[in-house]
């Protein structure tokens, strides 16, 4: 009962902070890791359970998302789909042995680029003038990352965005929710047919990411984005550190 309450709770968190910043991979995959699945069954499943809190998500950004008249939401949404998929059939490639050496240096760098996302979300838009807006150079490399590891992607996609010229930032989260949707159902094709996703703790972590899903677009809107960053920051420097304690000590 103690591991079914820490999948549902973790998928509630999670849905909350995929929706309102990113970063749920943070909780849902070490989650499932310290309820004894592999490390790439429990990247595929928390990769899956994601998928109904994506959409719950995207339901409660569609009036924003529905503003986004110059978006060609076709393309996006199946190249989107094609790089996911890439970067999927790489992780089914993967051993145990070598994605948990990988796991701890993937987080960090996740979380590195979590806690500074303000900066190089600026950083980036000055490159608005020279990439294509909507463009597959972008598009691409960061769907196969967000196919393989998923962590930290919606900060790689607004990041992305606001090289596109975006700067709308409840249109990024509608548009990062829903193309986060749209690689988690590629995903779930291509890691249920490879045998990765463990559906007794999919199913109850997906339960709650649908319940933190939707809650999340409105806290979008009302919590302090400073604490809610040093928070979800604090989550991913301190999940590093125990995925390093763990490869230092052939856990």
């Amino acid at each position: 009962m103690l591991e079914l309450a820490l999948l549902f709770i973790a998928g509630v968190l999670g849905g909350v902070l995929n929706a309102v910043a990113g970063g749920g991979t943070f909780i849902t995959f070490p989650a499932l890791v310290f309820t004894g699945v592999p490390p790439v069954a429990a990247n595929a499943t928390s990769t899956v359970a994601a998928l109904p809190g994506y959409l719950a998500a995207t339901l409660g950004f569609r009036r924003d998302i529905a503003a986004m008249d110059a978006a060609p939401m076709l393309k996006l949404t199946l190249w989107t789909m094609a790089g996911g998929a890439v970067g999927c059939l790489l992780l089914l490639v993967s051993s145990n042995a070598a994605f948990s050496v990988l796991v701890p240096f993937l987080l960090l760098a996740a979380t590195v680029v979590f806690y500074w996302s303000e900066p190089i979300r600026r950083a980036a838009s000055r490159w608005r003038s020279v990439v294509t807006p909507f463009g597959l150079g972008t598009l691409l490399p960061m769907s196969i990352y967000g196919g393989y590891f998923n962590g930290g992607l919606g900060i790689i996609m607004l990041a992305v965005f606001a090289m596109w010229g975006m700067t709308d930032l409840h249109q990024m989260n509608g548009l990062k929710s829903w193309l986060s949707f749209a690689l988690a159902m590629i995903a779930f094709a291509v890691f249920a047919i490879g045998g990765k996703i463990v559906w007794g703790p999919a199913a109850i972590m997906s339960a709650g990411t649908i319940i933190g899903g939707y809650a999340g677009a409105p806290v979008a809107r009302r919590i302090p984005r400073h604490a809610l960053r040093l928070l979800i920051a604090a989550v991913g420097f301190g999940m590093t550190a125990v995925f390093f304690w763990r490869l230092l000590n052939g856990v």
